[in-house]
Formats: structure tokens, sequence, C-alpha cells
């Protein structure tokens, strides 16, 4: 399997699942607080979302580098 191919594979996996998924949650320290021997954190949660349109684009990319490599 060529790079070409390998990279098509990939931005078909990567725009499915941007597609199933619709985006991706992580978690982020926003405040610390050391107070003598208290000891506070606050995180808080970010949510990003990911465009229809670029799930869709990811496919065609990698759609169009398997066709391209076919031709050549």
């Amino acid at each position: 399997m060529n790079m070409r191919k390998l990279f098509a594979v990939i931005f078909i996996i990567i725009g499915t699942i941007g597609l199933i998924y619709g985006g991706f949650s992580y978690t982020s320290d926003v405040h610390k607080a050391d107070i003598g021997s208290l000891h506070m954190a606050f995180s808080e949660q970010q949510h990003v979302n990911i465009p229809i349109w670029a799930g869709v684009s990811f496919i065609c990319v990698g759609g169009a580098l398997l066709l391209i490599g076919r031709k050549l």
C-alpha cells in the first residue's frame, strides 16, 4: 500500500468518524487555589463541534485520492 492510498483511507476514516460523532469533548483545568493546607481545583468540560461540511470534505478528498491513484 503506497502513501497516497494510506492517506486516502485515513481521510475517509476521519471524515466518517467526524460525521458519526459530530464533535468531541475534553476537560480543562480553569482554576486552582492553594490556601494553606486547602487545595481546590475546578475543571470545566469543553465541547468542540465538527461541522458536517468538514466530514464530507475529508471523505471526498479521500475518495479523490483513491481515484487518482488508480488512474496513474
